[in-house]
């Protein structure tokens, strides 16, 4: 940052600052903690056993230590090349029809509500509706420090299991939808795309109605036709922005690509997908006919099922974390 350079490349420069940034949040209240401990420790050391009054102070303060000293813990979990970046998040609803749809887009609020307690950014790249209710699919790009490394727990099948709206008859449906994490990669690393290997199609977005009707093809669907991978994207008003939204995308898709041919050890989102339905699931929400949501890759639980839609879920990423460890 010294450099007399430094902001010849404002983008480049920003990226520096912001990886400083993440590097202090570490470092800084590492050093700050380890202080509180020397001095409660020196505290100890002097203060009269049967001083009740100082030794209630300092049981506090070392509770108030530990619950900041394993947030710290937490944050070193976050360690992967990646783990630092934003993170492009898609959900399609399996198996269940229109409840599928709705379970869909319940999901997609509890991380809109996650991102929002994170002061995070949310910022959508696509949308279908459902036919009666819901969503079929989206696509988010949640952006902020640390996002991917948070998010990649999420990768998986989510089984919902409640007495449906949509059912006259109030009986017990089940549902499914599928969550896919990938990182969103910096514009530095280079991916070669070979245009000769692109399908661009256009198409008209959907819209709220209204004003928000896009009256043009301005929506934009890329497919890498070495790869089958399928991208598009209707956020945007101008045909030139999807185009480039989308390819943003589609680079980030086949970077994860290539990095899961180099870690081939390593759990990926595509080599062992497994289907939308039953049996397949990573973590089941109850609402009938009790209450608890479980992610059985961990065994972690809570039968506060409100707060986990409301975007409670570091529970969950903490313990998927700590286990990956």
């Amino acid at each position: 940052m010294s450099s007399p350079d430094f902001w010849n490349n404002n983008q480049q420069a920003n990226d520096i600052m912001q990886r400083l940034k993440a590097l202090k949040s570490i470092v800084t209240p590492f050093a700050e903690y380890e202080n509180q401990r020397k001095e409660l420790k020196e505290f100890i050391a002097i203060i009269d056993e049967n001083d009740e009054s100082s030794i209630s102070h300092i049981k506090k303060d070392i509770a108030a230590l530990k619950v900041k000293v394993d947030s710290l813990e937490f944050k070193s979990l976050l360690n992967a090349e990646a783990d630092r970046n934003s993170a492009i998040l898609s959900i399609n609803a399996g198996a269940g029809g229109t409840e599928a749809c709705d379970w869909a887009n319940m999901l997609l609020r509890m991380y809109a509500r996650w991102a929002q307690s994170k002061n995070y950014e949310v910022e959508q790249i696509d949308m279908l509706a459902g036919e009666g209710a819901g969503i079929k699919n989206a696509t988010i790009i949640i952006k902020g420090d640390w996002a991917f490394g948070y998010l990649k727990s999420e990768s998986g099948v989510h089984r919902l299991v409640r007495i449906s709206p949509f059912d006259s008859n109030k009986r017990r449906h089940t549902s499914f939808a599928s969550v896919d994490v990938i990182p969103e990669i910096a514009d530095e690393i280079k991916i070669d795309i070979n245009e000769k290997d692109l399908r661009i199609d256009t198409f008209r977005a959907s819209g709220a109605g209204g004003q928000h009707v896009n009256m043009t093809d301005s929506a934009v669907r890329i497919t890498h036709i070495p790869t089958n991978i399928v991208v598009q994207c209707q956020n945007e008003r101008s045909q030139h922005k999807n185009k480039a939204t989308a390819m943003k995308i589609l680079k980030a898709r086949l970077y994860e690509r290539e990095q899961e041919a180099v870690k081939q050890k390593l759990e990926t989102q595509y080599a062992q997908k497994k289907a939308i339905e039953w049996g397949s699931q990573i973590r089941s929400y109850v609402f009938q006919p009790y209450s608890m949501v479980k992610d059985h890759r961990t065994d972690a639980e809570t039968s506060n099922t409100q707060a986990v839609m409301d975007g409670d879920i570091d529970l969950f990423m903490e313990a998927y974390l700590k286990q990956k460890k």
